[in-house]
């Protein structure tokens, strides 16, 4: 019995220790994932996963992308839509999608964690869930330090520019309808990554009823129901985009529009998508131009020495 016992107890240290190093995540999909090492072979479906790996000082951790990423250059572009076995040829040890991939190819991810790739959704859609999420990349990476300084680097950054709003008081500040998609009337939900970069950059949202669609970032209005705010819309900002190809002429020619204030008082604008509906650093420049857009006055001096 004592030998069985001599023997064991090595075992239990290291079943221990190893159980002490683990580090787990949850993902976007409620998946819990353990893992004992940092990933070191990450193919990136999503460009904001990209620009944030990037951020965290990853480089050649990436060993390929999606199309249309072009992040970074000369690295293997794979899709969603690819045979698994092409990603898998190129040897990953983890795949970062999100939940759009992992709904619409769930075969993609079963044949994945089949041959022991780990697959990782993510995809925050409020912004209470935007830290978090640099976090989990960073745990994902062994990079904890740095998304703990990206955290602190947008916080201060943010600060800068907003503390000049705090001088406009909240009645005079612009009423704003924020376009998602054009052709569908769709706004933002009112908790997502967007709407609080409007509101950051101190612009009230008209359309707080808007119902959320799904679990997504978006939220379904209606011309309807945007005509019946006309004369309290002070300006109209519309993602610009792959989700939303749409230009100022689109808006203002669009039947009944016409009664908006906002466009008859010129006040119609675009925001590249990637600046409001991304979850990165950039979001910081999201907040800065649409600040110089509600209140030109304040312009966005500053910005570049933040």
């Amino acid at each position: 019995m004592r030998i069985k016992v001599f023997l064991f107890a090595p075992c239990l240290v290291v079943l221990l220790a190893t159980l002490a190093a683990a580090a787990s995540i949850v993902d976007s999909e409620q998946r819990t994932l353990v893992f004992s090492q940092p990933f070191k072979r990450i193919i990136s479906l999503y460009p904001a996963h990209t620009t944030n790996l990037l951020e965290l000082g990853l480089n050649r951790e990436i060993i390929a992308c999606g199309p249309g990423d072009g992040q970074l250059s000369g690295r293997p572009v794979v899709q969603f839509q690819d045979d698994p076995e092409r990603l898998l040829a190129l040897k990953p040890d983890l795949v970062l999608i999100r939940p759009m991939i992992s709904r619409g190819y769930p075969n993609l991810v079963r044949i994945l964690e089949k041959n022991n790739v780990r697959v990782v959704s993510l995809q925050p859609t409020a912004a209470s869930e935007l830290f978090p999420y640099w976090e989990t990349l960073g745990r994902l990476t062994g990079r904890e330090q740095q998304a703990k300084v990206m955290v602190e680097t947008f916080t201060k950054r943010m600060a800068a520019i907003t503390e000049p709003l705090r001088k406009i008081p909240k009645e005079k500040r612009k009423r704003v309808y924020f376009e998602a998609i054009h052709r569908q009337m769709k706004t933002f939900a009112p908790s997502s990554i967007a709407m609080f970069v409007l509101e950051s950059a101190g612009g009230i949202n008209i359309a707080t009823d808007a119902e959320q669609v799904r679990e997504t970032n978006i939220a379904a209005y209606g011309k309807e129901r945007i005509l019946a705010k006309a004369d309290r819309i002070d300006l109209y900002l519309a993602q610009s985009g792959r989700m939303n190809p749409v230009s100022v002429d689109d808006i203002v020619k669009e039947p009944g529009f016409g009664v908006i204030k906002a466009v008859r008082d010129n006040q119609v604008f675009l925001v590249d998508e990637e600046m409001v509906s991304r979850p990165t650093m950039n979001l910081l420049d999201g907040i800065g131009f649409v600040r110089s857009l509600l209140y030109p006055d304040y312009g966005q001096e500053g910005l570049s020495r933040l």
